[in-house]
């Protein structure tokens, strides 16, 4: 049985076969017009009622006789028809055209045809072919024969097949199949999007085009669905000719004929791969971190809801990792946020590599990092046991080296870990006790895993509480206040003193440097509270200029790092000393072996320019750090001070002694003057005389004191006995 041609082709072949049948008509149609001319009077009904229409016009184009097929064209009554002009029959789009062919039509002879829209009565309109011929009278102006064929049908079909080829050769892939699935035709945008020529395809299945996406119940609801609706349209992967998969947007339809009997399935197709690919870009800005591809923080708590629905619905234990890495800033700081960035990618993929399949590896921002653990036993005990297993592999992992470019680079994390197990609990909750935790760890000695447990919780309040007080106090209660400790000579000569921050809470009492200056440090307070302090001790200087036994005093302050490290902080000590008008000689800045550690060069230039403007310097707890011995010799230092923890045991303790010899011999050498802090005893003070240090700190000569006692007249009389 031979293959019936595509849809297309069988209409293009059906168009072809009713234009002969229509041309053939025509043709019986003239001839019968001839002879109805012929013979009008004897055959008055075969006039009337032939299948076509007969007008005659006048030289002005009014209708002068018109046969009841052609009145049934235009709606009307034969004797309301005559004496109207034709041109009123003819749609508005024609009617120009219809002027112009009317007055060709006068002066020729030959018969001419057209092809018009024409109006029915009811305003609807057809389309009609017109053979129109020229009949001169004998007397009077000639009249104009016209046979009017509806040809509304074949314009149709026309129209059909022009969309219908024009809607093939689109941009759209498409490819018709007959009843079985054979592939009968296709069209350029399925070459073009599959790789196959025509030649390829045809007389095989789309079978061909298969990725191995799809199972067998894929492709059977598929037929099911064409089956059952008629057509069939979702998302596909196909596999291209060069074996590359992609996805589509496929429709189906079925083809039936007037029988009801399917015949052919017409398939079309839109590459939707850009589509797609938009789609996964979206998600993963919404979801993922860009730089490591983690799920970010919305995904982390979309998983972490439904981790706590499981655990409360099977008993199973969860938990939460804060993750840390020590230090990221100063690597940042040093060797570039490119290099940070190299960091925190390798860190992600060692922490993938460290939990199971199922568990959540999020990155929240920045360097803090938090893994989802899921599925641990039911006993807290156990469950806490398999969390800090998978936090020391962790530990462990995130340790070992890191070669980032060119660099090898050394980094450790603080971890903080909670259970939960009760849908009830939240999930920021969570996360703030896993935070608390890893803060712990890292006062634990960082590179350490930590379990949350409430009492920290209540040391973290405290110390949140004490963060406001100290606030407040620098801003508005005004409760800071310098304790002066003297510095004397080897005769007990008063020659300076240091200036020490006190807090004196409201409730709390006298808070020391040591209980809250870490917090001011961490919290960025210092910066505020070392300019209260040097501002504080600039003009208690001021004041003691116009008192002769104390004019001659120096005031040493402790300048922090974060403070020495601003670029204003040059001028706002200049400036002090232009507001206050003291000799800038009496003022001395301590600064710790541990401000060497980063940016030396900013840290010499400013002292240089400091210096010029006559500031002195002295190095605070020398000897307890590790990095300044090679810059000592660059920095325009006054004074080395001996740190107490060497002071504390001189007497008994050979090392001590050895180590304040060094200290003071190497002062001497690079002309700086020795203080020591810290003495205590008349022992100490004569073993540093007889080592060569003549200037001296401690409880021996004073305790730090308010300025009221320490400006009281007896003051000086306390140091001759030295």
């Amino acid at each position: 049985m031979a293959t019936p041609p595509p849809p297309v082709e069988k209409l293009l072949h059906e168009l072809q076969v009713h234009q002969i049948e229509l041309e053939m008509q025509n043709e019986q149609l003239r001839q019968l017009q001839v002879e109805l001319e012929d013979s009008h009077n004897g055959y008055v009904d075969l006039y009337d009622f032939a299948p076509v229409g007969y007008l005659t016009l006048n030289h002005k184009g009014m209708i002068e006789e018109i046969n009841l097929t052609g009145a049934a064209m235009f709606g009307d009554e034969r004797g309301k028809l005559t004496q109207r002009p034709f041109a009123a029959f003819v749609a508005p789009v024609d009617s120009d055209q219809w002027h112009l062919h009317f007055q060709s039509l006068l002066k020729h002879d030959n018969k001419l045809t057209y092809e018009l829209q024409l109006l029915h009565n009811n305003s609807t309109s057809f389309y009609a072919q017109l053979d129109c011929l020229r009949i001169n009278k004998v007397e009077g102006a000639p009249v104009v024969r016209v046979t009017l064929a509806d040809i509304t049908e074949r314009k149709q079909a026309e129209a059909e097949k022009s969309i219908g080829s024009t809607t093939f050769m689109m941009q759209e892939s498409m490819l018709i199949t007959d009843s079985e699935g054979v592939i009968l035709r296709v069209n350029p945008a399925f070459t073009e999007c599959t790789g196959y020529a025509p030649e390829e395809v045809i007389g095989k299945t789309p079978r061909l085009l298969q990725s191995g996406h799809h199972n067998a119940d894929f492709y059977h609801e598929m037929r099911e669905t064409l089956k059952c609706k008629g057509n069939w349209r979702g998302e596909i992967w196909n596999q291209h000719k060069n074996g590359e998969t992609y996805p589509k947007l496929l429709t189906i339809t079925t083809i039936k004929n007037h029988q009801g009997i399917v015949t052919h399935y017409v398939g079309s197709h839109i590459d939707i791969s850009e589509r797609l690919a938009a789609e996964n870009e979206i998600k993963n800005l919404a979801f993922y971190d860009p730089l490591t591809h983690l799920p970010n923080r919305r995904l982390l708590l979309d998983r972490f809801k439904q981790a706590l629905i499981y655990s409360a619905r099977s008993g199973r234990q969860g938990a939460v990792l804060f993750i840390d890495l020590d230090n990221f800033k100063k690597l940042n700081d040093t060797l570039g946020h490119g290099i940070g960035d190299l960091l925190l990618q390798q860190v992600s993929e060692r922490l993938e590599s460290c939990v199971r399949e199922g568990d959540t590896v999020a990155r929240l921002g920045g360097d803090e990092f938090v893994v989802l653990l899921t599925d641990l036993n039911e006993q807290a005990i156990e469950a806490a046991t398999q969390t800090k297993t998978i936090g020391n592999k962790i530990l462990l992992a995130l340790s070992q080296p890191y070669l980032l470019a060119t660099h090898i680079c050394h980094s450790t994390p603080s971890i903080g870990a909670t259970l939960f197990n009760d849908v009830g609990q939240g999930a920021e909750e969570l996360f703030k006790q896993a935070d608390i935790a890893m803060y712990q760890a890292k006062k634990n000695g960082r590179c350490n895993l930590c379990f949350f447990d409430p009492e920290m919780q209540l040391l973290i309040t405290a110390h949140v509480a004490l963060e406001s007080d100290l606030r407040h106090a620098i801003t508005e209660k005004k409760q800071l206040v310098l304790y002066y400790q003297p510095q004397v000579d080897l005769h007990g000569h008063l020659v300076g003193v240091e200036a020490l921050l006190r807090w004196q809470h409201p409730e709390r009492g006298l808070i020391y440097p040591g209980d809250f200056i870490p917090l001011a440090e961490e919290s960025g307070l210092i910066l505020p509270l070392g300019y209260w302090v040097l501002t504080t001790a600039c003009y208690q200087l001021l004041s003691w200029m116009s008192h002769p036994d104390k004019k001659h005093l120096t005031m040493a302050v402790n300048v922090s790092a974060k403070q020495f490290n601003l670029p204003t902080f040059v001028d706002e000590v200049l400036t002090l000393i232009d507001q206050t008008g003291i000799d800038p000689t009496k003022l001395k800045l301590e600064i710790t072996e541990s401000m060497m550690l980063n940016n030396v060069e900013n840290i010499i230039s400013n002292m240089n320019i400091m210096k010029k403007h006559g500031i002195n310097f002295s190095m605070d707890d020398f000897g307890t750090g590790y990095s300044s011995l090679q810059y000592l010799k660059s920095l325009p230092l006054d004074q080395l001070k001996i740190d107490q923890s060497f002071v504390r045991d001189l007497s008994t303790n050979i090392n001590n002694q050895a180590i304040v010899r060094t200290i003071i011999a190497m002062a001497k050498n690079l002309d700086m003057n020795i203080i020591a802090e810290g003495v205590e005893t008349e022992e100490q003070r004569q073993l540093l005389i007889n080592n060569g240090c003549t200037i001296f700190q401690g409880y021996l000569f004073g305790r730090p004191m308010p300025i009221e006692q320490f400006d009281a007249p007896l003051l000086t009389s306390q140091f001759h006995h030295c």
